[in-house]
């Protein structure tokens, strides 16, 4: 089943929950509010989309970053870090299709072709 993980109150989330719906997706939601960031997930996120495209720098929270941790970020496992402990810098949603693939943010036409 598909898996999508995110913030409920987001609401790029909320377009995504409802795109699904209206395609009659069925899917689980993870709440990193409420359940975390697991972390083997993130590794496979990492791998699959690369640490650059799931770090989400525009946000709020990493422009509340002190600077250290901001010019920490320099690779996989610095990001890691950063993401396991402020899950609002996880670019959202993230998706773990049935097929194995996974997308980063909400995209209607790509998601079109997933489904």
């Amino acid at each position: 089943m598909t898996q999508l993980y995110g913030i409920p109150n987001c609401d790029t989330v909320k377009r995504a929950r409802a795109w699904l719906a209206d395609q009659g997706v069925a899917y689980t939601f993870h709440d990193f509010k409420k359940q975390g960031v697991p972390a083997e997930a993130l590794q496979g996120w990492l791998t699959a989309q690369g640490w650059e495209r799931v770090l989400n720098r525009r946000g709020t929270t990493w422009r509340q970053l002190d600077e250290a941790t901001r010019t920490g970020v320099v690779d996989a496992d610095s990001a890691a870090q950063v993401m396991l402990a402020h899950a609002s810098t996880i670019k959202r949603p993230v998706v773990e299709w049935d097929d194995g693939a996974v997308t980063v943010g909400f995209d209607a036409e790509d998601w079109a072709s997933r489904v």
